[in-house]
């Protein structure tokens, strides 16, 4: 008789003390996206005596990977699967730290907390197609979030990182655009590459898990459009009051803090902007 499939679980970060906002995912001993340091006291405790045998990371923003540098020292023998463009800034992420300050200022220690480097040695280079860990992991390049983005199907669940949005509490779905690199063309060529896998299951990092892949994943779609065309044709004030708007209108009663917290609307239109400026 087959052994049953082990069980995946979320574990929320709690990021700035918060429910939903940060969420890494816990399967068979594989840790997805672990989240930032400042959130690495609540990974660990949750952790408890589960020592993970490989990380993977759907991306290297600091929300996703920041605490990576220290699972390492902690877990010397622990693989980093991530994508090429991104490893060499998990190896020396002082270029990462300083693009990330420029924007979080002095914050920045509160919200995200240090990140260490990872040892070459440690790291897994990833381009998509490939299938890692014996094959139960498929793996697609998903760029549009990030140009270093990539997504993970197992047993019909897609770890889609940010690449499939952030929805909180059975609500709308948010592209979150921070800076630098959003690609609204290639982000709609990740939304088909996730939906050509036909998957069952949608798994987020922000926050939790969905099954109306379709409806979701289109809804995505309509709503980068919509963003993208209302940070080019509008000013910040007016874009950050649309999408708080959009928040209160769809989403939980309860939920508006943890989505303004997970995808912040002003830097929302700074990516936007950035990526109109780029075309131009």
């Amino acid at each position: 008789m087959p052994a049953a499939p082990e069980p995946m679980r979320l574990i929320d970060l709690r990021h700035l003390g918060r429910e939903r906002v940060i969420g890494s995912w816990v399967l068979g001993g594989v840790l997805i996206d672990p989240g930032p340091t400042s959130c690495l006291d609540t990974l660990l405790a949750e952790l408890g005596e589960e020592r993970p045998r490989a990380l993977l990371l759907t991306h290297i923003h600091l929300d996703h990977a920041g605490a990576t540098g220290s699972l390492v020292q902690r877990w010397p023998e622990l693989e980093v699967y991530v994508h090429e463009l991104g490893a060499m800034h998990l190896v020396d992420p002082e270029r990462l730290m300083e693009s990330a300050r420029r924007l979080y200022g002095q914050a920045m220690d509160r919200l995200w907390g240090e990140m260490l480097p990872v040892p070459e040695a440690n790291i897994r280079e990833l381009y998509g197609g490939e299938r890692i860990l014996g094959g139960e992991f498929e793996v697609a390049y998903t760029p549009g979030h990030a140009s270093h983005h990539v997504s993970y199907l197992h047993d019909g669940t897609a770890f889609v990182g940010d690449v499939g949005g952030v929805r909180i509490g059975g609500g709308l779905t948010l592209p979150p655009t921070p800076p630098p690199d959003i690609d609204i063309e290639a982000w709609d060529q990740s939304l088909a590459t996730v939906a050509a896998w036909r998957p069952r299951r949608l798994a987020m990092t922000h926050f939790g898990s969905s099954e109306d892949v379709e409806a979701q994943l289109q809804e995505l779609g309509r709503r980068l459009d919509s963003f993208a065309r209302l940070a080019r044709d509008h000013g910040r004030e007016e874009f950050i009051a649309g999408v708080e708007a959009e928040i209160r209108a769809h989403a939980p009663a309860d939920a508006f803090e943890s989505y303004t917290q997970a995808a912040p609307p002003d830097q929302l239109f700074v990516g936007l902007e950035r990526y109109w400026r780029k075309r131009t």
